[in-house]
C-alpha cells in the first residue's frame, strides 16, 4: 500500500506545482509523491453511505470516478455495488499505480475495475447505453478552476442515466479564499451548476470522517431528473 498522507499540510507545494491550464502538472505533483489527498484507502463516508443502505443504488450497469487517483474508490464501488467501475485521471503515474493495485485485488463478479488516462470533460459517450449509472466525485470538483464549474454540471448531466446517481463528498467547507487546489467549497455551489438536472436526495454531515476531515464535508446525492 501506498504512504499515506493524511492532512493538506502540503497544499502549498501542490500549488507551485499544480497550474490549472496544464494538465501534465498532475502528472508531477505524482511523480514527487506531493499526493496528499491519496490516503491509501476508500474514504470513509464513501463506504459510510453504501453500507447504509440509504439510498438504492443500482447493482449492475456502469459507474464513473473522475479524477480517480490510486483508485481506491473505483475498488470499491465495483466491489461493494457490482458496477462495471472506470476511473480517470489525467496523471499517467496515477492510473500506472491504479493499474497495479487493481493486478493484486479480487473484486466479486459481476462487478470489474479499469482506469483510463484522459480528461473528464473530454470524455464523449458514442451512445446513451453508454452513460453512467453511478459517478462519484470526491476532491475532483474542488481540483478544477472554478470558473470551469458550469462545465463540470454540463457534463455530468450528460454522462449520467437519467434516474441514475451522482455521489458528491462536499470537501474542504472552510473560510472562503481565492487558493487552490484545492478551492473552498459549498453544496450551493454544486447546485448552482447542476441546474435543473439532478434532484439532491441526501445532504447529510458523514457519521464517519478522515480526523482531519471532521467538520469539513458533506455527504451529498443527487438524481437526475
Amino acid at each position: 500500500m501506498s504512504s499515506v498522507n493524511p492532512t493538506f499540510t502540503d497544499r502549498e507545494k501542490i500549488r507551485e506545482i499544480i497550474k490549472s491550464t496544464d494538465l501534465s502538472t498532475w502528472d508531477q505533483a505524482w511523480q514527487a509523491n506531493v499526493t496528499p489527498w491519496d490516503t491509501g484507502d476508500v474514504q470513509p463516508p464513501l463506504k459510510g453511505l453504501i453500507e447504509s443502505g440509504a439510498i438504492d443504488f443500482p447493482q449492475h450497469g456502469r459507474a464513473l470516478v473522475p479524477g480517480c487517483g490510486s483508485g481506491y474508490d473505483v475498488l470499491y464501488i465495483a466491489s461493494a455495488l457490482k458496477l462495471d467501475t472506470l476511473g480517470m485521471d489525467v496523471a499517467q503515474t496515477a492510473i500506472a499505480k491504479a493499474q497495479t493495485i487493481l493486478a493484486s485485488t479480487e473484486i466479486p463478479t459481476p462487478g470489474k475495475a479499469s482506469f483510463k488516462l484522459g480528461d473528464f470533460f473530454a470524455l464523449i459517450l458514442e451512445s446513451d447505453e453508454e452513460r453512467f449509472d453511478v459517478i462519484y466525485d470526491y476532491t475532483f470538483f474542488v481540483a478544477i478552476p472554478p470558473t470551469r464549474r458550469p462545465e463540470w454540471g454540463k457534463q455530468m448531466a450528460a454522462l449520467v442515466n437519467p434516474g441514475g446517481y451522482l455521489i458528491t463528498l462536499v470537501w474542504p467547507i472552510e473560510p472562503p479564499t481565492e487558493l487552490g487546489p484545492p478551492f473552498f467549497v459549498r453544496v450551493e455551489h454544486y447546485e448552482e451548476v447542476l441546474g435543473g438536472n439532478f434532484v439532491k436526495v441526501l445532504d447529510k454531515v458523514p457519521e464517519t470522517s478522515l480526523p482531519t476531515h471532521v467538520g469539513q464535508e458533506r455527504m451529498v446525492v443527487w438524481k437526475r431528473s
